[in-house]
């Protein structure tokens, strides 16, 4: 699934040329990648902020007036520590013939039966990193976790990938896990 946004490039800006670009709805980042030169761009907010609220997988694809448009990945964020606005973000230029390494995001499906009677579900971790080619990448891992009991507990290496995927995450990294309260 990909995502598309509208991008414009951008030169390097003093610390109050860039507050001015935040106050006009746009949020500054860059875009990197092997054998390509960093390139220092400004996109929406509003868009980004949505395709964030609604889980952040998944490529996106800048699309420039004056350019071909750049296939990305989501790398980082940067948020003010008080208001926690976005500030800054970094994207990761998706070529479809290099293998890529990024975190897959967790989906924890259900309740489980013994959070009904007092278990607490406690989560871990909410990525899987992986590596493979841009079009073996799933956007997500989802778990059904409403049969999962009190002492039980999910593990990266219960998670099931296409064999082009390779997991680069500890295969005994919990993920989640449901304890007495």
């Amino acid at each position: 699934m990909t995502t598309l946004i509208q991008a414009e490039t951008r030169i390097k800006l003093k610390p109050s040329g860039l507050q001015n670009l935040r106050q006009s709805g746009r949020l500054p980042g860059i875009v990197f990648g092997k054998n390509t030169e960093n390139e220092m761009i400004h996109i929406p907010s509003v868009p980004f902020q949505k395709w964030l609220n609604q889980g952040a997988s998944g490529f996106i694809e800048l699309q420039f007036e004056e350019k071909p448009s750049l296939t990305v990945l989501l790398e980082d964020l940067q948020r003010d520590p008080v208001t926690r606005d976005l500030i800054h973000v970094d994207f990761q230029q998706v070529q479809n013939d290099e293998v890529l390494r990024t975190k897959i995001p967790v989906k924890f499906n259900g309740t489980p039966e013994d959070a009904k009677y007092g278990g607490v579900v406690q989560i871990q971790l909410a990525t899987i990193e992986v590596e493979a080619l841009p079009r073996h990448l799933p956007t997500v891992v989802e778990f059904d976790i409403s049969a999962m009991k009190i002492g039980q507990t999910l593990h990266v290496e219960d998670a099931e990938f296409a064999p082009e995927v390779t997991v680069i995450s500890e295969g005994n990294e919990s993920l989640l896990s449901v304890i007495k309260p």
